[in-house]
């Protein structure tokens, strides 16, 4: 029989002020969940009420309505092009900013805190609520979802950018200034290889998270499959909903699982 030995990460209270501290944390993060239980009307028998609807939508959704399967293939493809071009258009105007919000490279001030707020600017902001504001000014279309994607990349990816810059050793960048490199030479040569990995495997995850939400941006009229499947709701279609949500699940998967490949053999080198 195998003994299994478990450790702590973070050191216990020591002392009667550390455990009466403790029970107060506690004490007010149980009050912290009932106030926002409170708040967000969480309600078990509504949940429980609410189950005979769920199984009576399951039910209609069965058996999928497969005859529209090669009427979605145009718009699958048109889902994953929104994703791909979304993360491109990201990563594009992310690296550059992440470069001034980095604050081991000594930016000029304005510019640091400028980059910083940008990124907590636009992470605020929903990429769906994005998706209207650039149907809107663009009209229907694919156009508006690669734009929302692309913006909301900027900030997530950005932030994670910078933070990975700021991580780095510092060595090889006083060397490279040492010899009178110049700042985009210690960017090239000091910078970039230490960040390379990393930036590839968070880039290969924002397009599988852009390409979850580029199903969703249909729905408000940014092409993809999410169009679909709101048509086939709407229409009360509920068999060939299933079909939209089954081949939204199956690239989902698909993306997922050819990323973690992607990703390890990566970080394997």
């Amino acid at each position: 029989m195998s003994t299994f030995k478990h450790q702590w990460l973070v050191s216990g209270p020591k002392n009667s002020a550390q455990w009466l501290s403790l029970g107060a944390a506690m004490v007010i993060g149980i009050v912290v969940l009932q106030w926002s239980a409170a708040g967000a009307q969480l309600s078990w028998s509504d949940l429980a009420g609410g189950l005979p609807q769920i199984a009576d939508f399951i039910g209609r959704t069965i058996p999928p309505d497969w005859k529209i399967l090669p009427r979605l293939i145009g718009p699958a493809l048109e889902t994953f092009q929104i994703a791909l071009w979304g993360t491109v258009f990201g990563v594009i105007f992310a690296v550059p900013l992440s470069l001034l919000a980095a604050r081991n490279l000594h930016m000029p001030w304005l510019l640091y805190q400028g980059a910083r707020q940008l990124f907590n600017l636009i992470r605020s902001i929903n990429e769906l609520i994005l998706a209207l504001i650039f149907v809107s000014a663009v009209g229907l279309g694919p156009f508006p979802g690669v734009l929302a994607l692309a913006l909301h990349g900027v900030g997530m990816l950005g932030k994670f950018f910078a933070e990975s810059i700021e991580e780095i050793d510092q060595g090889p960048i006083e060397a490279l200034e040492a010899t009178g490199a110049r700042p985009l030479q210690v960017i090239v040569f000091g910078v970039i290889p230490q960040v390379i990995t990393a930036w590839i495997a968070v880039i290969l995850y924002r397009f599988e998270v852009n390409l979850r939400s580029a199903t969703v941006l249909g729905m408000v009229g940014a092409g993809g499959l999410g169009f679909e499947l709101l048509s086939s709701l709407k229409l009360f279609k509920y068999p060939q909903s299933a079909t939209c949500i089954i081949v939204i699940a199956v690239m989902v998967i698909a993306a997922d699982a050819i990323s973690s490949r992607l990703r390890r053999a990566i970080q394997r080198g």
